[in-house]
């Protein structure tokens, strides 16, 4: 890491566990800030022990890496009153703390905002739940699938008459992380001028309303409430045809917003063109099964061919294997190596680029309250001083 990073001289606490908070942490690790974990001293983070596919580095989990390269960690027992008391000095030296537990569990044990507020009031005080403070759903657990089925989100995906269709990542987690640092970041550029801290409440719910916030305005000013999916080539319920995905004779392309005529066009099908654009939506199903049926009649290096130099949108759809080999992906060099004692692995970069230099951490995940000394102790000799 560069000395002159944006957040550099900044401390972070984190306090959460698997995905949406240390992955806002990590995102300000990544632009310099010094993130310290704060675990339990039995079994730290959840997520050292979510092994996928039994990959793992150390005695952690891979994932648990993913997440937490480059920061500290510090055991401490937040139910142990001196350990809590330690934890209370350390929240007075830091800029920016983070927790994902549930509603309520941080004010049982005295570290709520409003209290950490008066330990330390230039501190920006980030908090990320599943379904928001208040509410019925408040108790809920707050994890991706489920927020994805509550929210409407797996009812977009998928063909008319296909079940429910989550996605294959853990998408909402994700964004309400970027969404949690776009709060800090605001909140610190406000203290720079007041002084004062924040506090910044995030949830998945909310996240995944925002996300969808396209289609879920159509969906408030649509008398025919619930959004139809497409019989075929779904991508997106309110965009008419020809948008979708499609099979060809050797694999799949996705086509975007296109004129009908310029389609039937460059397809030298007329069938497409008597629809009328008028008709892209009302029969939109009937246009999309004319597309299908001409594009599977060839490869899709034919069709990119044909439609790219014209100007549609249009792309091949592209497996892990394919997308890696790629030069486009070898042009944006997005992977980086992490090392943990003689062990390495692979895994993404920070995704942001700063003064042209793109931002990479080589350091893994921390072992289990492997600084809490070194953090510590320096406030304890800080205290005798």
């Amino acid at each position: 890491m560069t000395p002159d990073l944006p957040l550099a001289g900044l401390r972070v606490l984190d306090f959460a566990q698997f995905l949406a908070g240390p992955v806002a942490a990590l995102r300000l690790a990544d632009l310099g800030a010094e993130v310290i974990k704060i675990e339990r001293p039995q079994c730290g983070d959840l997520c050292r022990s979510m092994v996928v596919n039994d990959q793992r580095m150390g005695d952690d989990s891979l994932v648990f890496h993913t997440f937490n390269r480059g920061k500290k960690s510090v055991a401490a027992d937040l139910k142990n009153p001196d350990d809590l008391a330690r934890v209370k000095a350390l929240i007075g030296t830091a800029d920016v703390m983070i927790h994902n537990f549930r509603p309520g569990v941080m004010e049982r044990i005295g570290l709520g905002y409003d209290a950490v507020k008066a330990l330390n009031p230039r501190l920006v005080y980030g908090a990320v739940s599943g379904y928001g403070a208040d509410g019925p759903w408040k108790d809920k657990p707050g994890q991706d699938l489920l927020v994805q089925s509550l929210s409407g989100i797996a009812w977009l995906n998928g063909n008319d008459g296909d079940g429910p269709v989550p996605t294959g990542f853990a998408m909402l987690d994700v964004a309400t992380a970027g969404l949690l640092v776009q709060g800090i970041l605001a909140c610190l550029v406000r203290r720079g001028t007041t002084g004062k801290g924040g506090l910044v409440d995030v949830d998945l719910m909310s996240t995944a309303i925002d996300m969808t916030f396209e289609q879920f305005t159509c969906f408030l000013n649509d008398p025919e409430g619930q959004p139809r999916r497409h019989a075929q080539g779904n991508a997106n319920p309110y965009q008419p045809a020809p948008y979708g995905i499609y099979e060809t004779s050797d694999g799949h392309m996705a086509l975007a917003m296109a004129p009908l005529a310029r389609v039937a066009e460059l397809l030298d099908c007329p069938e497409i063109a008597e629809f009328g654009q008028d008709q892209a939506f009302a029969q939109l199903d009937a246009i999309k099964a004319v597309v299908a049926r001409v594009l599977a009649g060839k490869p899709t290096r034919h069709w990119l061919d044909v439609l790219e130099p014209a100007g549609l949108w249009c792309a091949e759809v592209l497996d892990w294997p394919g997308f890696a080999a790629t030069e486009g992906f070898a042009a944006l060099d997005p992977v980086q190596e992490i090392r943990a004692g003689t062990e390495a692995a692979k895994t993404t970069r920070c995704p942001i680029r700063i003064d042209g230099s793109a931002l990479r951490n080589p350091t893994a995940g921390p072992t289990l309250g492997a600084d809490t000394e070194a953090v510590l102790g320096a406030l304890d000799a800080t205290a005798g001083a």
